[in-house]
This record gives structure tokens, sequence and C-alpha cells, in this order.
């Protein structure tokens, strides 16, 4: 059975987040009716479905037992979860990304977790259960390095909500990706997420809900 390191929950930074969330919310929900628009952009804060295995992107306070001991990032199947909370912002050490700026197949990107402020992120490390390689929390406060880039792989111009797309690590090429193997205790029946290095059913997603930020018009905000 793999290890695992669990610390209390950061109750203060939860609440506050969600009450960003809410007043994003009802600003978005207030413009919707005058401005319909389907493209994936800057700022917004999604949950990812993986098609294949028909769970969500998600993360938690909750360290790997081996490999790199970084906080552990899995897939859930309820869709009520805040740990499955990700914010798109621009690349580390890349072109800023304006809020509200679609998003372009073949542009990087960082998936930001909103409840521990730490990047999605790979590296060499072998992952607990599948062998493939590690994908994890990493930085804080939203900075980490360039292990925390991945290419959005698409086919169209910009990327789409209803688009079926992968996710490649811009330093090791490996896909974002579900084998399937199922973690015990602590996180009993979460999916392990892992980096995969070939094209397969298991790593493809797709955005669910989510605030989705308006295409920009007149703000200049940067992430």
């Amino acid at each position: 059975m793999k290890s695992f390191s669990v610390r209390r929950p950061r109750v203060f930074f939860v609440s506050v987040y969600y009450v960003v969330l809410l007043c994003t919310l009802s600003v978005t929900l207030s413009v919707s009716s005058e401005l319909e628009f389907e493209e994936v952009t800057c700022g917004s804060v999604i949950k990812l479905l993986n098609t294949n295995s028909k769970t969500r992107l998600h993360s938690h306070d909750v360290k790997y037992g081996s490999g790199s001991g970084q906080q552990s990032v899995t897939a859930v199947e309820v869709n009520d979860d805040h740990n499955s909370h990700w914010q798109i912002r621009g690349p580390y050490n890349g072109a800023a990304c304006v809020r509200g700026e679609p998003i372009k197949c073949g542009e990087f990107i960082r998936l930001t977790h909103v409840a521990t402020g730490r990047n999605l992120h790979s590296h060499f490390f072998t992952s607990p259960l599948s062998r493939n390689q590690e994908v994890s929390g990493f930085g804080e406060g939203g900075e980490g390095d360039t292990g925390d880039n991945w290419a959005v792989m698409c086919s169209g111009q910009n990327w789409e909500r209803d688009d079926t797309i992968r996710f490649r690590h811009q330093d090791t090429d490996v896909f974002l990706h579900i084998s399937g193997d199922t973690y015990g205790r602590p996180i009993h029946g979460q999916k392990e997420v892992s980096g995969y290095a070939n094209p397969h059913p298991g790593n493809y997603w797709k955005t669910q809900e989510g605030v989705y930020m308006m295409p920009k018009r007149s703000d200049v905000d940067v992430l």
C-alpha cells in the first residue's frame, strides 16, 4: 500500500476562494445573455473531465509517499468537489496570459489548483501505481518552474469548450493521462493521474463545470 502524508485543510484559503468564485460567477451570469462565446479563455476557473474514465482532474493537500513527495494529483468521479477547480494561466517564463483571451491550440499554459495554489506539474519521477511518469502539484502561490507548462493539443484555431483535447508536457513530452489504476487509503477510490509517452484514449480531456472569463474587451489583467 502506498503511503501518503495528510495536512490539515486550508479552511481560510478555501472560504476566501469561494467568495471570489461566487462573486465572479454572479458577474459572469449577469452578462451571459449579452455575450455568448465558445472559447476557453485565460483566467477561467474550470473542471476537466477525462473522457475515457469519466473522472475529473483533482488535487488536495496530500503528499505522495514515494517519488517526489510533492502534492498528489488524482481524478475523482464526483462533480461537486471544490478540489477539482483549476485556473488557466500563462506559462512559466512565457508570454503573459491576458484575462479573457482565448487559448490557442498549441499554446502553453499552466493549470493552477485553486484550493492549494500549486500548479499541475510533471518531471522524471515514477508514478506510484502504473509506473508511468509522476504528475504532481508544485510551486507556492502559483509560482513554480517550466515543469508546470502544458501545451493544449486541439485541432482548430482556439480551444473551445466542446473540444476533446490532450495536454502535452513541455519539458518531457508526455501526455496528461489516466491509466485506470485506483488508490487505497487515505484517498480510497481516486484514480492515479500520470504522464504517458504516447497518444491514448486515456489522455483525452474536456472542460466541464466552471467560471469562464468573457473574451477580453477593455481590461488588461494578466495572469
